[in-house]
């Protein structure tokens, strides 16, 4: 569809033009540019993140910039690659305030600008309106919110794991993660609960990420997801609230 008040093409979605005295009509950009806004407003990119990109991603800490940096690159990579990636998904694990949802957003958003189609999901928010749709009472965008979390072409969930662990929670997430998985359609994730496989031996007292997700679905999620770990840097929304 093209936009209405295109100065190119008037609305028409066509540019008339020349060549060697033949008349003809190409396609005007403001059609891509229109489609581009579509896929961005289907996405539900949280306005918050509505403008993340890698060029505005801050990597400027003292102490970890240039592994934020490196971090920013592999996740870059997936983004520049898609679909010939190693791996279908992306699981980015780190600490609150990291950047990780800056980052998975960032990676979205370029994937949908390539003309891809992907839906931003908070994981509790997701969780809550499968549940929603048990009810009697049951409205059409919750029925449709598990159906679009199955098949998708790109689903972001972030915050992998902010649940309390209940069967029905380990079995709702199994059940996405293995389809997705099975279907080999991408799943971008993030989570800032410890893993022994990413960080070693879990020596506090915070759930794992196979507490909160289960056995099956970490699995799978290890089999179809490039690992991106954060560095520890400070939590970047602490230290922009501070008055100095």
């Amino acid at each position: 569809m093209a936009k209405a008040n295109c100065g190119l093409c008037g609305g028409t979605g066509w540019v008339v033009s020349e060549r060697d005295g033949v008349s003809g009509a190409d396609r005007c950009q403001c059609v891509a540019e229109a489609r581009v806004q579509e896929l961005e407003d289907r996405a539900r990119i949280p306005k918050t993140y509505s403008c993340a990109s890698f060029d505005n991603f801050d990597a400027t800490d003292p102490t970890f910039g240039e592994l934020l940096k490196a971090a920013m690159f592999q996740i870059k990579a997936y983004a520049n690659k898609y679909p010939q990636t190693e791996k279908p998904g992306l699981l980015i694990v780190g600490l609150p305030g990291t950047g990780k949802t800056h980052l998975a957003v960032a990676a979205l958003r370029q994937l949908l600008a390539r003309g891809h189609e992907g839906v931003f999901f908070d994981y509790l928010n997701l969780l809550d309106r499968i549940r929603s749709s048990y009810s009697e009472i049951l409205g059409a965008s919750d029925r449709e919110a598990y159906r679009t979390a199955l098949e998708t072409e790109i689903l972001l969930l972030d915050d992998l794991g902010a649940h309390r662990v209940t069967d029905w929670v380990q079995d709702t997430v199994t059940a996405i993660v293995t389809h997705r998985c099975n279907h080999k359609l991408p799943l971008i994730a993030t989570t800032n609960l410890p893993d022994t496989k990413i960080t070693g031996t879990n020596d506090s007292v915070r759930s794992t990420l196979e507490d909160r997700i289960g056995e099956r679905a970490r699995s799978r999620l290890f089999e179809m997801c490039r690992v991106v770990r954060m560095p520890g840097a400070p939590d970047y929304r602490v230290e922009r609230s501070v008055i100095r």
